[in-house]
């Protein structure tokens, strides 16, 4: 499933960092926190790595995508 916006990809990307230890996660907050603890590794993944030239900043940036 890809990311629908370029916020929770970056969120993503966070979560995925302290799964695999490189980031403490004690530094996650938000939407990185909330998806760390419900998502594995895999699904981070694949949010992590969507291309982020066509997404919007935010998810309610742009109507009806």
């Amino acid at each position: 499933m890809p990311a629908r916006s370029r916020a929770q990809q970056k969120a993503a990307g966070m979560a995925l960092a302290a799964k695999r230890g490189e980031i403490p996660v004690s530094e996650l907050w938000g939407a990185a926190r909330s998806m760390y603890e419900s998502m594995t590794e895999q699904q981070l993944e694949d949010f992590a790595s969507t291309e982020r030239s066509d997404l919007p900043e935010h998810k309610g940036d742009v109507e009806d995508r």
